[in-house]
């Protein structure tokens, strides 16, 4: 069964006004998927190599020779980052045939990654980000199926919660003992305790001293290895809100686990009841309406805001120079904290939301509304 993806549009666009597409994203996110089905309606004049494959490695043993007999058509290259070397010859292709759709290629990592390697298309490729299932995406299953599974397209759909679980441990074991190996060389399980410390402290500002000591590394190592699980869509790192306001401001950057069900396989919970019940709770509703805030608005600056004083709100969202407070409450009947009050205050934004994982939405004061993350979206969308 497939579920249609809010990228559709966008890649489908781009393929047809730029010689080079690059639809990036974590590994079985979907990319492939999502590509062959927009590729149905190309039938022969489109080709699709997976570079994971042999026998299409083996095609591109002269890549010259085999890509330059593909001219008249939309070549599609899956997992890119394992044969740098072709992003010279793709430029050189791209100049010589000087069309658009020339190629779609796919990648596991993230664009800055990438690009120390493509360089040389500058100018030739635009980049298109696609996120595990977005809530919005997938209307028939539940919120709590949402929480625990997360919205990697094989946890999610999976026929049970065994399945579910089984297949993110199996997720986490190859990406750190095959994938991440492919960028740089580092002890999987120092990896795998690093993750898990994270997953620990998922949502808070990071302390890379701390995380080194119990790692028995540098902190330049701990950032490193931060780097790479973002720049592999496995973190994200969320930076302070600076402005001038007089205010001590907290400066550390929070860490989040990218997927719901990542972090619960990473601490070793296994239902939503048992997810429920955990501290890290209240912080995986944060990462779900994260990753959910920047899969619909990719070009939107998100950072948070804290003062030593105790002001929080969880992300300060910039759309459009329009600035939106968006505070997360994993309950059904949410109040805002001091802190929060305060931190309104100092921002001034437009507009407040508080996020709860409920189904209904209300106004709780003027400049502030309760909202489920349907209803969050829907008038997100009135700031564009």
């Amino acid at each position: 069964m497939y579920l249609n993806r809010k990228k559709e549009d966008d890649v489908e666009f781009a393929i047809k006004h730029f010689p080079v597409t690059a639809v990036i994203g974590p590994r079985q996110c979907g990319k492939s998927t999502l590509v062959k089905h927009l590729m149905a309606k190309y039938t022969s004049e489109f080709l699709y190599l997976d570079l994971e494959r042999p026998s299409d490695l083996e095609k591109l043993n002269d890549a010259e020779w085999f890509l330059s007999s593909q001219k008249d058509k939309l070549v599609c290259i899956d997992e890119i980052q394992r044969k740098p070397e072709l992003f010279p010859l793709l430029r050189s292709l791209v100049d010589e045939w000087d069309r658009s759709g020339c190629f779609l290629i796919l990648g596991s990592a993230s664009r800055d990654l990438l690009m120390q390697s493509s360089e040389s298309l500058a100018g030739r490729i635009i980049y298109k980000q696609l996120t595990p299932f977005l809530w919005a995406e997938v209307s028939d299953i539940s919120i709590e199926s949402y929480f625990e599974r997360g919205g990697f397209p094989r946890s999610l759909l999976a026929v049970n919660d065994r399945v579910s679980f089984d297949w993110r441990e199996s997720f986490i074991v190859t990406f750190l003992e095959r994938d991440l190996l492919q960028w740089v060389n580092f002890t999987p399980a120092t990896m795998r305790r690093l993750w898990q410390m994270l997953a620990h402290v998922n949502g808070q500002t990071v302390n890379y001293s701390s995380l080194g000591n119990s790692l028995g590394v540098s902190n330049q190592t701990v950032k490193n290895y931060i780097d790479l699980l973002r720049s592999t869509f496995m973190v994200d790192v969320v930076e302070p809100h600076i402005s001038n306001l007089g205010k001590r401001l907290v400066k550390a950057s929070k860490v989040y686990i990218s997927d719901s069900g990542i972090v619960g396989a990473l601490l070793g919970i296994r239902s939503f009841t048992d997810l429920a019940g955990h501290p890290a709770f209240g912080s995986v509703w944060e990462s779900i309406v994260l990753i959910n805030l920047r899969g619909t608005f990719p070009d939107a600056e998100i950072t948070h805001y804290r003062t030593a004083g105790g002001a929080e709100i969880d992300f300060v969202v910039n759309i459009r120079n329009q600035i939106i407070a968006i505070e997360c409450k994993a309950s059904y009947a949410p109040t805002l904290s001091k802190g929060n009050h305060i931190a309104i205050s100092d921002i001034h934004p437009a507009h407040t939301f508080i996020v709860t994982p409920s189904s209904e939405s209300w106004p709780m004061s003027k400049g502030i509304d309760v909202v489920s993350l349907t209803e969050l979206f829907r008038k997100l969308e009135t700031f564009i």
